[in-house]
């Protein structure tokens, strides 16, 4: 089935997550913030991995730029959906139902930070893949050892928001993996390649908004993953058409 990788990622999600909201409630704030800082780090480090396999020496001469066209048209076009906006909105929505009002609540942070850290990453896409044509859950059972992991460090510094996180894994890595499955000979290694770098570009926005760097307003950097296997077959028909 190529949902049991995505279900069981969403399962360790959800368990990390409730060990992270109760831990977090005995955390002093200074801890949670250092908690975000590691995150921020490990994030960035993992997108200077993934941006940096478009610069491969196997990799075609041009194919970089065309990741670089198809990230710039991806915030164009992210820019003008408001993607990021609508994300935030989402979350927002949840936490007008979800806090107490108490205490300030970061359900909204938790929600966007979370699902862009779990969904743009190179197991998400390998491993739905894989899943998806193979019914192979290898990567992603990784995947959900990481994400166990990470969403326990997460629901600590942020909240209970990062439950929200499993509804966009589901979403994301079921669509993926569905995908792969319907249309198995469209997801090449060049696609898979190109996904990945224009993920790890916007990865790195998460971390700086993870550093307190920038808030780079990440949601609407998505549409270039969509936008950089296209763009890479023009710069492949582009370098066949020339002498």
């Amino acid at each position: 089935m190529f949902l049991t990788g995505t279900l069981l990622n969403v399962a360790t999600v959800l368990i990390g997550t409730t060990i992270g909201v109760l831990a977090g409630t005995r955390m002093p704030a200074a801890m949670q913030g250092s908690l975000t800082t590691g995150l921020g780090f490990f994030t960035l480090l993992l997108s200077v991995g993934m941006g940096l396999q478009i610069l491969g020496p196997d990799v075609p001469r041009g194919d970089d730029l065309a990741v670089l066209a198809a990230l710039l048209a991806g915030i164009v076009a992210g820019e003008l959906l408001r993607l990021h906006d609508g994300l935030e909105s989402l979350g927002a929505w949840f936490q007008r139902r979800l806090s107490s009002g108490a205490r300030p609540s970061r359900i909204a942070e938790g929600f966007v930070t979370a699902s862009l850290v779990f969904c743009v990453g190179p197991l998400t896409i390998l491993g739905s893949l894989d899943n998806g044509l193979r019914g192979d859950v290898t990567l992603l059972s990784v995947k959900s050892l990481l994400d166990g992991v990470a969403s326990m460090a997460f629901a600590a510094a942020l909240g209970p928001g990062v439950y929200l996180s499993a509804i966009t894994v589901l979403v994301v890595q079921g669509g993926i993996a569905g995908a792969a499955f319907l249309l198995a000979d469209v997801m090449d290694a060049m696609t898979i390649l190109s996904i990945t770098a224009a993920g790890g570009l916007i990865l790195m926005g998460v971390a700086l908004r993870l550093l307190d760097l920038k808030a780079v307003r990440v949601a609407n950097f998505l549409p270039a993953l969509v936008l950089a296997p296209i763009f890479i077959r023009i710069a492949g028909l582009i370098r066949d058409a020339l002498p």
